[in-house]
């Protein structure tokens, strides 16, 4: 009863897989390829301009200048969020002591 039944998967019909053989290869020796002549660059040389040294830095202040807004803006709401929760729980706790006052 509490032994697990293993089911059998029996070979559908008509699925015959043939068996694979090898066949060896022979490798012929040829001529080499020639060498390249020169290896082509790997990186495209950036000259900087007055004009795109501008940009990257108007860019970058930019990029600093939202980045730092985002931040504030998440700590200034950090900064409400536990103001509120801390009037929350001084009217909580004084509601709670002026009912144990009556009783």
């Amino acid at each position: 009863m509490f032994q697990p039944k293993i089911p059998t998967m029996p070979q559908p019909p008509g699925l015959v897989t043939p068996s694979a053989v090898v066949q060896p290869t022979t490798i012929t020796p040829g001529t080499p390829a020639p060498a390249p002549a020169a290896p082509p660059p790997t990186r495209p040389v950036v000259q900087l301009t007055p004009g795109t040294a501008v940009a990257l830095v108007g860019a970058g202040t930019a990029v600093v200048l939202v980045v730092g807004t985002v931040l504030v803006s998440l700590l200034l709401a950090v900064a409400v969020t536990s103001a509120s929760v801390a009037v929350c729980a001084v009217v909580l706790r004084s509601l709670i002591a002026s009912d144990a006052k009556r009783r």
